[in-house]
């Protein structure tokens, strides 16, 4: 089982998985986005000059990967919709045709692709097959929110990708957007909007309730930039709501942050227990 840097790993998750890396590139220094010092990527990314990029993993890393691995190899990447990980994953497997790999585009990233990543360790752990570690991973994907929200629009705008987001808050870039993926296109969109931080968190707790229905139990992976404060705060106020049997924190990864900057706050969701234990 493999995975690539787009995956935020839960502690508290079967998320311990080799990661295919993604580089974060400042000016003509690139740097492997796990090598990078939090505290040091984020002064440079207010700095901003230059912002940064990133470069997705290349074939090589995947084909290192895949050369250590264990057979039957299953790979689970970032969506295609928002980076070329899948492709560079299926180069490598053609130029490494001994070693057989399914690849598994999770059409989404982050605490998302984390409670996927877990649905097929889980699958790996209980003995089962590549097959059942898809299904696993389907069901997974199909009762599964990523939300964020982010203070400011200025590192979307930045890095190039304020896109959709952008154009459906009307180009008003002080509002604060709540952001998911598109399920039929794997990319960034827009799904809410505030006009203060206080404000935001309130719309991101409330998405979630809309999506799921007052009092519908959750499993909830918060996200978070620099502190946790924020994030603790929309997990009490949907603590208000739902009864949350799971909850854990992680950090978002580099490779997210150079476009939502450090005040970001986000999560996935979904209800109940995990679709193998009902």
């Amino acid at each position: 089982m493999i995975a690539d840097g787009g995956l935020d790993a839960y502690r508290e998750l079967l998320n311990a998985v080799p990661v295919a890396p993604f580089s974060i590139n400042f000016g003509t220094e690139s740097l492997l986005a796990s090598q990078l010092d939090r505290a040091a990527f984020f002064g440079r990314l207010r700095a901003g000059a230059p912002h940064p990029t990133t470069s997705q993993p290349t074939p090589q890393a995947y084909a290192e990967l895949m050369e250590r691995a264990v057979r039957p190899l299953l790979a689970v990447t970032i969506s295609s919709g928002l980076s070329g990980s899948r492709n560079a994953a299926e180069q490598a497997r053609a130029l490494e045709p001994g070693h057989p790999m399914t690849i598994h585009d999770s059409r989404t990233l982050s605490a998302a692709q984390a409670f996927q990543v877990h649905a097929a360790m889980t699958a790996r752990a209980a003995g089962h097959d590549v097959q059942t570690a898809l299904e696993w991973m389907r069901l997974v994907a199909e009762q599964t929110e990523l939300y964020f929200t982010i203070e400011t629009l200025e590192y979307l705008k930045r890095g190039g990708r304020i896109g959709r987001v952008a154009a459906t808050l009307g180009g008003l870039l002080n509002l604060k957007p709540v952001v998911t993926v598109d399920r039929a296109t794997g990319a960034y969109t827009n799904v809410g909007r505030a006009r203060s931080w206080k404000g935001a968190l309130e719309a991101l707790a409330n998405q979630v309730t809309a999506r799921f229905g007052e009092g519908t139990p959750l499993r909830v992976g918060m996200l978070y930039g620099e502190v946790q404060d924020s994030a603790q705060v929309v997990l009490e106020l949907l603590r208000g709501r739902h009864p949350v049997v799971w909850s854990a924190f992680t950090e978002v990864n580099p490779v997210l942050a150079v476009h939502t900057g450090p005040s970001a706050v986000g999560l996935a969701a979904a209800p109940g227990a995990w679709p193998w234990e009902k």
